[in-house]
């Protein structure tokens, strides 16, 4: 008497959820981040024993406002505010040249994504960390720099 309403129900339900997770599957999303701004340090290159080297950077980005109330463009203070960027570059190719190339005070575009990790420091505190994962990097000195004039987004 109940069973079969019970299995109509099931089957719905089981057929709702295999709906749901296809249609999860062709979901897309985004996480991309350009950036363009100065090389606050030259960049090192780090290896933490079996996984791969990672060059590693710090990128300065520059906001600026005029605060005032006045309608002349001239008028008004100059506030600035400036926002440090960890990137972290893992691609071989451009791992490698980012480390050679990428000189401190450079004027440079990175793009690549966010990602937001955690790590444990010397004195066993557990912090969080964000950084960029660069996947392209552009300079235009840079270019001149490098001896076979290569691109830079080495995919």
């Amino acid at each position: 008497m109940f069973r079969r309403p019970v299995l109509q129900v099931f089957h719905q339900f089981v057929r709702r959820e295999s709906e749901i997770a296809s249609s999860l599957v062709l979901e897309r999303s985004l996480n991309r981040v350009q950036l363009l701004g100065r090389v606050g340090q030259d960049p090192v290159m780090r290896q933490v024993e079996g996984k791969n080297p990672v060059t590693i950077f710090s990128l300065a980005t520059n906001e600026m406002w005029r605060s005032g109330e006045s309608e002349a463009y001239q008028m008004g203070d100059v506030s600035q505010k400036t926002t440090w960027h960890r990137i972290s570059v893992f691609r071989p190719g451009l791992r490698d040249v980012a480390y050679q190339y990428v000189k401190k005070g450079s004027r440079i575009y990175v793009e690549g994504k966010v990602d937001y990790g955690e790590y444990t420091d010397k004195n066993n505190v557990r912090r969080q960390a964000t950084t960029i994962i660069a996947a392209a990097i552009l300079d235009h000195e840079m270019i001149f720099r490098m001896e076979d004039r290569r691109s830079w987004d080495l995919r």
